[in-house]
């Protein structure tokens, strides 16, 4: 049996406590951009499940600086643990759909900050044209870079129905061109999106475990108000998972990735103010302390059942 730390899984805690020596907190900013299935490149309407915030409702006002947001964001976070180190998140809609030089700026902002151990850059597997490749590689010989690309599913009858404006194969050409940088790739998967099997869904997290990437993001499918999803599931609401059933299955999901990947998420936080279902993953440490009572139960750690 492999454990890390106190867990039976490789948690992006217990990575960065090894790297940095100490806790290390996420400080979510946002870059004042947009999405290319938002502005009418792709779509007008987002994914279906995307909150009017990007999947950035947790971060700063998009009409502050970077150094104004960091600032903010560590009174908030160090008011109540003295944390000493921080990870740059850009978090909102798509972070690098913007001109090279409007994001060299922004991300240089970031890292120039003395207490920011590393960038965290969420976007699209279609917004990462050569020069924002070199852009991330250069940044990413100062200080560590981490690219976070939504996958949420490798099934494409799924990803049609999500309105997700991408395929496969562009997933697949980004993680290749990041590799092939020395540039770690964070995969997103959401688990019980409509239609979607327990098989499906654990068909995809065996797929993101043979791809080069150094982790993984295991979502639940939240029902956000404001939401084409949420629209649809307040009109003909649709099963959901049960804490219980939530928890078994990322039990599963833990088993067939390699110990090596990074779980940097296992369920996620829904606003609360704009969260519909399933209410019960308001409590992020039930929630948690779940999944590890699981793991033990059924003698499961990760990389157990490759």
């Amino acid at each position: 049996m492999m454990i890390w730390g106190d867990k039976r899984y490789h948690s992006l805690d217990y990575e960065l406590k090894q790297t940095f020596g100490e806790k290390v907190y996420r400080l979510s900013l946002n870059g004042g951009m947009t999405c290319p299935n938002r502005d009418g490149t792709l779509g007008n309407h987002g994914c279906i499940f995307c909150s009017a915030g990007g999947s950035g409702d947790f971060a700063a006002a998009p009409d502050l600086s970077v150094h104004a947001q960091i600032l903010s964001a560590k009174k908030r976070i160090q008011a109540k643990t003295g944390c000493k180190k921080f990870i740059a998140y850009f978090q909102a809609y798509t972070n690098t759909y913007a001109p090279v030089e409007y994001l060299r700026r922004i991300f240089t902002e970031a890292i120039e900050e003395p207490d920011v151990v590393a960038l965290s850059i969420a976007t699209r597997c279609d917004c990462l044209p050569p020069d924002v490749l070199d852009l991330l590689d250069e940044l990413n010989r100062r200080k560590p870079v981490w690219i976070e690309l939504g996958l949420q599913t490798i099934h494409d009858k799924t990803l049609h129905a999500i309105r997700s404006g991408f395929t496969l194969s562009q997933f697949e050409q980004a993680v290749s061109d990041l590799h092939k940088r020395n540039i770690p790739v964070i995969t997103h998967l959401i688990l019980g999106l409509p239609g979607e099997t327990k098989e499906d869904m654990l068909s995809s997290v065996r797929y993101v475990g043979s791809l080069p990437v150094t982790g993984i993001k295991l979502q639940l499918l939240h029902i956000l108000k404001g939401t084409d999803l949420g629209t649809a599931y307040m009109a003909d609401p649709f099963p959901l998972f049960t804490l219980e059933e939530y928890c078994d299955l990322i039990a599963d999901c833990i088993a067939l990735l390699p110990p090596e990947i990074v779980i940097h998420r296992l369920t996620g936080d829904g606003p609360r103010n704009l969260l519909l279902a399933p209410l019960w993953s308001t409590d992020k440490k039930r929630v948690l302390n779940t999944i590890q009572k699981c793991l033990r139960e059924r003698d499961l750690w990760q990389g157990k059942n490759i």
